[in-house]
């Protein structure tokens, strides 16, 4: 998120200027402020996983092990008022925006993620929000941060229906209405194909009304377009819980790589 948002800042909403001339008060801040709120964010999704956490990956289980869920909920609460005030401290807008993100992140942990393609919207749409909320305090409208507000849309809606096939015995264990659960991971499958198709025809789409710009477009492809066919391919034969696991990461990977290309804009 750090690296989304100092790169969102320099490469596309003050593209003129060098790193140390776009950095400012505010922007620190609003990182700080949303960084305190995806921390808040993780701390009461584990607070309300416990048990589900304890069959999906006991390895790393804090809550109720190394923290009382009482001292999660507390620090869950400060880090949340903290980045809303930070963010109101820049301007309302902002805070409003963090408040409607610590709301939902509350809204995805005890009850958004028991449904079907629910929570996976959730956490979508709150990554493209990550990215957008750039230009937005920066005062400085771009287009170029809504492409990669899609992207980054996109490739963690993927990730999340994955997350939730990797998990799918314990949520089943406690009655959770995921996409697996419900449909079953053959039909779930389906809806993976048709979002990576989805992300590919963004991609291609961004590929080429920047054809001008060939070091950009070959980046995408190496980058970003390769690796999505050996996701689909990886999608095809996976069928055990390690397997789901390596697929998220590789969708962690094309994360990184789609968002390093900002580099390489002109």
């Amino acid at each position: 998120m750090l690296l989304a948002q100092l790169l969102v800042r320099k490469c596309l909403v003050f593209p003129e200027r060098s790193l140390l001339q776009s950095l400012s008060w505010p922007f620190a801040v609003l990182v700080v402020a949303t960084l305190c709120i995806a921390a808040a964010g993780y701390i009461i999704n584990d607070y309300y996983d416990v048990k589900i956490d304890r069959i999906n990956k006991p390895e790393r289980v804090v809550v109720g092990k190394f923290l009382t869920r009482r001292k999660a909920m507390m620090i869950h609460l400060y880090l949340s008022a903290a980045g809303v005030l930070l963010g109101v401290i820049i301007g309302w807008r902002i805070g409003a925006v963090l408040l409607g993100v610590a709301l939902l992140l509350w809204g995805y942990s005890a009850q958004f993620k028991k449904r079907p393609f629910v929570g996976n919207l959730t956490i979508a749409l709150l990554a493209a929000v990550m990215v957008l909320v750039v230009p937005l305090q920066a005062g400085q409208p771009s287009l170029a941060a809504w492409a990669y507000g899609v992207f980054a849309f996109l490739i963690s809606l993927v990730r999340e229906v994955i997350k939730d096939m990797e998990d799918v015995q314990g949520d089943a264990s406690f009655r959770c209405r995921t996409l697996p659960i419900v449909l079953g991971i053959p039909q779930t499958k389906w809806i993976l194909y048709l979002l990576v198709g989805f992300f590919l025809i963004f991609t291609g789409f961004v590929m080429l009304k920047r054809l001008n710009e060939p070091l950009f477009v070959g980046y995408l492809f190496i980058g970003v377009v390769l690796p999505t066919f050996v996701l689909i391919r990886q999608i095809i034969t996976a069928d055990r819980k390690k397997e789901y696991a390596r697929l998220s990461w590789i969708c962690k990977g094309i994360m990184v790589t789609g968002i390093c290309s900002m580099l390489v804009l002109h």
